[in-house]
Parts: structure tokens; sequence; C-alpha cells
């Protein structure tokens, strides 16, 4: 049985907001600390200069990748944004919330048969927060849409 006994107001976003700071802040060091060291060793070439700068930012811009997944539920369904992929579901289409134990997040069992992972409520580093999120997902699906119990 869930506990969340009414569905949270909408429109409603769920993320990793931990995990999310954490890696967005290793990020920003690393380009700090990589442009520093370019900068600093004298001994360094222009071209040698930009490469340590570059790779700051690659490392940056593949950390802010891992920190993009959300779910975004509204009024006429939910928005599953994942590493590289954006779907966009109506209620109706989301049968069932899952976050089962040992389950790095959730996955959400759809009408047409297959199962979406949605990234944005992870168990990770807050746990607690990730089996609240879930929950309240849950009761979002069974009072806007067809979605049963949760596994």
């Amino acid at each position: 049985m869930s506990a969340v006994a009414q569905p949270p107001a909408l429109p409603v976003t769920f993320r990793p907001t931990v995990t999310r700071i954490v890696l967005l802040t290793v990020g920003a060091a690393l380009v700090v600390v990589l442009t520093a060291i370019g900068l600093l060793l004298e001994n360094l070439s222009p071209g040698e200069q930009a490469s340590f700068i570059l790779t700051g930012l690659l490392f940056f811009a593949g950390l802010a990748l891992f920190s993009r997944p959300k779910v975004v539920a509204d009024e006429a369904g939910v928005t599953v944004v994942n590493l590289i992929t954006t779907r966009r579901l109506e209620w109706a289409e989301v049968l069932r919330v899952n976050l089962r134990p040992g389950d790095a997040w959730v996955h959400l069992d759809l009408a047409d048969g297959t199962s979406l992972p949605a990234m944005g409520i992870q168990v990770g580093v807050a746990k607690a927060r990730a089996i609240d999120d879930a929950r309240a997902l849950r009761v979002l699906a069974e009072h806007h849409g067809t979605g049963g119990g949760t596994s």
C-alpha cells in the first residue's frame, strides 16, 4: 500500500538532486583544476594548454549528461528524461510504477507491453527520497491514468 495518500500538486519534477549537485560540482572543479594546470605549466605550448582546458570541458560535459535525468509529471502525463532520450507519455500509457529491491531506478510498465527506465528517480545516494518519489509517482499514475499496483 502506498504511503502517499494524496497525489502531489502538479506539475512536479522528480530528480536525483544530491547526485546532480555532486556531479556538477565535480565537473566544475575538474574544469578549474585542469585549466589552472594548463595555464600554470610554463613549458606547455598554447595547443597543449588548450588540450588541458578542452579535457576539463569534456569531463564536465560528460558529468552534466549524467546529471540530466528527471521525471516531470503534469496533468496530461509524464515526461521521462534519461541520459540521451526524452519520452512523453500520457497517463493512460503508464500501467505500473516499479522500484523493486535491487533496482537502480524506477521502471514504468507501459500499455504497449514495454518497460521504460525512469532514471530521474534513482536509489543512488538518497534511497529514502527515491522510495518516496516512486510512491508519489505511483499515486499520480493511479489517480490520473489506468495505473494499477506496484511490484
